[in-house]
């Protein structure tokens, strides 16, 4: 990587952090990239309670003049994201990656090239995602859930926006608190305000991290977020942010039957509870069977989507209703129109590294 790039392509780069291994693989990939380098790099420390081992041994000598290392204060990647870009100074463009994701060989050439082919009206470039599946075999259902970010429209994951957009729209919305929806949000709130987001010819690579068999349960803590994404901007967002529906309806109608069974069988009504549990049983063995036949159907992957098929539906389930519960007075989004007021704050405190 070279030096920093000429003024009217001046970037920085955010990453949020937990301090998983994978930063330091980022940071070097983004550090050895062919093309102008950042401006700056501000890595925000999302660790909740007390800072843990620090951060500073990721970061290559290359980038450590450059970098500024601010806490998150473990509030989410919303507001990480906000806090990274708001330290990064008065550059025209804020890029954010992720703490797990590998920029390409010529990410900055590339990145160069997607700036200098902004119009006026461009916000946002977004990158091409690359996920790398396991050949040989077919990939699991966490592999195959990965890899949907592949399609994802305005992923985060390696996406680049203009300072005063982010400024006119109050960057990222903070009540998005887990690293789902606050991205799309953010694009539908930069296109209502008469902004257009591109695709760059950049590319990123995302592996696929390691994740344990409950995995796809504690996903459904995204239902709730769908919810705050309808009270924002209405029951056609999906199509507007060119988002999958998923399988909601047919979780709640699941969970229904089976709950149904269940009181059918407490009030004495044994023929009514058969009928509902077969119903049950019918919604979880297709649902099971739509997890497993794509897969490499190894023991454990039978086992664990047989099992998983079984709790994703109530979970579904509860974090919807929870979501219409915490989001319960979220009023819809009225348009910012570009070059309005930043929002105020206060610029967080920072350790600088030296070279």
């Amino acid at each position: 990587m070279t030096g920093p790039a000429a003024p009217g392509g001046e970037y920085a780069v955010v990453v949020p952090t937990l301090g998983r291994p994978s930063l330091g693989v980022c940071l070097r990939a983004l550090a050895e990239a062919e093309g102008p380098g950042p401006a700056r790099v501000v890595v925000v420390d999302d660790r909740p309670g007390p800072a843990g081992v620090a951060l500073t041994a990721a970061v290559p000598p290359s980038l450590r003049s450059r970098t500024l290392v601010v806490p998150g204060g473990g509030r989410g990647p919303a507001a990480a994201r906000n806090t990274g870009w708001r330290a990064a100074g008065d550059v025209p463009w804020v890029v954010f990656l992720d703490d797990d994701v590998v920029p390409g060989p010529t990410w900055a050439d590339d990145l160069a090239l997607d700036l200098a082919g902004a119009t006026v009206a461009t916000a946002g470039i977004t990158a091409r995602i690359e996920v790398p599946l396991p050949a040989g075999r077919r990939p699991t259902d966490w592999e195959r859930n990965t890899a949907g970010l592949a399609g994802a429209r305005f992923i985060t994951a390696d996406m680049a926006y203009r300072r005063r957009v982010l400024e006119a729209v109050g960057g990222f919305d903070e009540r998005f608190r887990r690293a789902f929806r606050e991205d799309a949000d953010l694009a539908l709130r930069v296109l209502d305000a008469g902004w257009t987001l591109s695709a760059g010819r950049r590319t990123t690579t995302h592996p696929v991290r390691p994740a344990g068999r409950w995995v796809s349960v504690r996903l459904q803590a995204g239902n709730a977020d769908d919810v705050l994404m309808t009270r924002l901007h209405g029951r056609d967002w999906w199509r507007r942010a060119e988002a999958p529906r998923g399988r909601l309806r047919r979780h709640l109608a699941v969970t229904a039957a089976g709950l149904a069974a269940a009181g059918c069988a407490l009030s004495g009504r044994p023929g009514a509870a058969a009928v509902c549990a077969a119903g049950w049983l019918a919604g979880t063995g297709e649902f099971a069977a739509a997890r497993i036949l794509p897969g490499p159907r190894t023991r454990d992957e039978i086992v664990t989507m047989a099992v998983t098929s079984v709790l994703i539906p109530p979970a579904a389930a509860w974090h919807w209703l929870r979501g219409h519960l915490v989001h319960r007075a979220a009023a819809r989004r009225t348009a910012h129109r570009p070059g309005g007021a930043p929002p105020a704050h206060r610029p967080p405190v920072g350790e600088r590294l030296g070279s």
